[in-house]
């Protein structure tokens, strides 16, 4: 078969392959709650490599680099329930609506993407069924889980983000991104620039949108709970290593901010 997509083709994942949804600590009762939707690069094997090298596949136009070690870490240090998404956002993004341009992306950054092009609706709409969608109900069926049983609900996205993008430096190390919440988000922002040197980016280098994410708007911001997207530059937290430093920061902003009169 071609390494580029097949649209006739029914099926996307096969059934030796893994669910989308990953779980740590998943019966953790802490008020936080931990999604990492790009923490993988998987491909499924139907979709081949997608006509990327692999130097493509490991780079972050398809997963966030070094965000599911750090959201590992940080559920253990707050013995909270951690989601993480298995699959390429290069297959379809996961922190992306089904029904717009960016959830099978034929461009990222500046790179094609030839597995996407001329996708039909059919292999979007397959995609979503089979990956986007199991990952997500998983996220919701544990959301009203908790809320059934009383338990307060802090939800805490956690990405990462390129130190270049097109040719332009960020000066940020961590971004703090959010929309309509007003109670966690602006509170950790602020915990993390009067305790930490750390170049800190409010909405940068992202802002929070209904049509630009789904896990806060839809899993926060539509149920009422506090929440917060972290965004870490990838080259602090490319190397394994260094997980558990920044996972201990975000953790001391998140339970240091709540404690801030």
């Amino acid at each position: 078969m071609s390494d580029l997509q097949d649209n006739t083709k029914a099926m996307v994942l096969s059934p030796e392959e893994p669910h989308p949804l990953e779980t740590f600590n998943q019966d953790a009762t802490s008020e936080y709650f931990v999604i990492c939707e790009h923490a993988g690069n998987r491909i499924p094997e139907s979709l081949g490599t997608m006509g990327l090298s692999e130097t493509d596949r490991q780079r972050h136009i398809a997963w966030d680099i070094g965000a599911r070690a750090v959201a590992i870490e940080l559920s253990k240090m707050l013995d909270a329930p951690l989601y993480a998404q298995r699959y390429s956002r290069i297959v379809c993004d996961c922190n992306r609506r089904p029904d717009v341009a960016a959830f099978t992306p034929v461009r990222s950054e500046a790179t094609d993407v030839p597995g996407n092009i001329n996708l039909t609706p059919e292999a979007s709409a397959a995609r979503a069924r089979e990956i986007f969608w199991p990952f997500h109900n998983a996220v919701t069926e544990a959301l009203e889980d908790r809320r059934q049983r009383g338990i307060p609900t802090k939800l805490v996205t956690v990405h990462s983000f390129t130190p270049v993008y097109l040719g332009q430096k960020r000066p940020w190390e961590i971004g703090v991104l959010f929309n309509r919440d007003r109670d966690l988000a602006p509170s950790v922002a602020d915990w993390l620039k009067d305790n930490t040197d750390l170049c800190i980016g409010i909405n940068e280098p992202y802002a929070v949108g209904d049509d630009t994410d789904y896990a806060i708007p839809v899993h926060g911001e539509q149920r009422g709970l506090p929440c917060v997207e972290f965004e870490i530059r990838n080259d602090l937290i490319a190397d394994a290593g260094t997980a558990p430093h920044w996972a201990a920061i975000l953790r001391d902003a998140l339970v240091g901010s709540s404690r801030t009169p």
